[in-house]
């Protein structure tokens, strides 16, 4: 009933067994599950993907205002998803040698990651050039890597970036500079730069 990076006090359901016909032991289920004092990047993607969200939303708030730190954790947040794009994300249900369905524990999918990477940040940044060409060339790049399974949220997410510029920039031409996509967000996009690497 929890998903790994859930909050767990005294009371808290862990677990829902179902079809049982005879008593389980109790304890045989709790060996099934592990708790700690923290979360960690390496059982929770969305915990990292979170704590970068937090230090780009804080950089883009009008008291620190500093949308380069905003694109820093941007680069960040691309690696991730990069490379959460092109795992099996589906791995909550366990099946037994016969087939039937014995565990579902809760999963983000690729939709729940990519909302949770881009939402706070779109909202926070749409009125921020750098931000917006920087996530343009984030979605675009996703787009080009991920498996096509993965490319229909990003249509969605590039669509939405788009309608932001569009509601975010009131002249065409501050518009156009906000819909570039520049990995930098400074103002270098990627038909005008040269090859450096």
């Amino acid at each position: 009933m929890v998903a790994v990076g859930d909050t767990v006090v005294g009371l808290t359901p862990l677990l829902r067994v179902y079809g049982t016909k005879q008593h389980i032991d109790e304890r045989k289920l709790w060996n099934g599950v592990e708790t700690g004092d923290e979360r960690t990047f390496e059982q929770d993607p969305k915990y990292a993907i979170r704590l970068l969200v937090d230090i780009a939303i804080k950089a883009l708030s009008p008291a620190i205002n500093d949308p380069t730190t905003a694109v820093r954790a941007l680069d960040q947040i691309e690696d991730l998803l990069l490379r959460l794009g092109r795992r099996q994300l589906e791995i909550g249900t366990f099946r037994d040698s016969e087939g039937k369905l014995r565990l579902v524990i809760p999963i983000p999918s690729w939709d729940d990651l990519l909302r949770l990477a881009f939402d706070e940040i779109c909202a926070c940044g749409a009125t921020s050039v750098q931000v917006m060409r920087r996530m343009n060339a984030l979605i675009t790049d996703l787009k080009n890597t991920v498996p096509e399974e993965r490319r229909p949220a990003l249509r969605y997410w590039d669509a939405r970036l788009k309608a932001t510029v569009a509601r975010s920039f009131a002249g065409s031409e501050e518009r156009l500079e906000a819909s570039k996509e520049d990995r930098q967000g400074l103002g270098v996009p990627r038909d005008d730069a040269s090859v450096n690497s």
